[in-house]
């Protein structure tokens, strides 16, 4: 038989593993209000750029300045390009490519959001 402290525990863990299943697939708690100034205008861009269409279409070819590099889950190094305000991480960057840098790029896909684009280097 089980002991009431062994129920009580096995309670305990079954609502912890249920809020956090109910947290993941909502994304958060919408409620969670930015606590400064700077996340508040993050906040706002995102919410503006989930709401506009994208500036690019899959297969156009766009030049844009490096504004900045991120590291792939796969370490790939991918520059950070913008075209119109629309972020776009271009893969395949050569070595010697560095911030302010012009590249030209082939956009090949939207996130999930279409808040941000993924393209390959055509030519830096």
């Amino acid at each position: 038989m089980l002991g009431m402290g062994s129920l009580v525990i096995g309670l305990v863990m079954l609502v912890v593993v249920a809020s956090w299943v109910v947290r993941r697939f909502r994304g958060g708690n919408s409620n969670d209000a930015p606590r400064s100034g700077d996340e508040l205008a993050s906040w706002e861009r995102h919410r503006d750029a989930q709401a506009r269409e994208p500036p690019v279409e899959i297969g156009d070819v766009c030049e844009a300045g490096v504004v900045d590099f991120s590291t792939h889950h796969t370490g790939e190094r991918h520059a950070v390009c913008k075209v119109e305000g629309f972020v776009v991480f271009v893969e395949d960057v050569p070595d010697d490519l560095a911030v302010g840098d012009v590249c030209r790029f082939k956009i090949l896909s939207y996130n999930r959001g279409h808040t941000s684009a993924t393209a390959t280097a055509l030519e830096t």
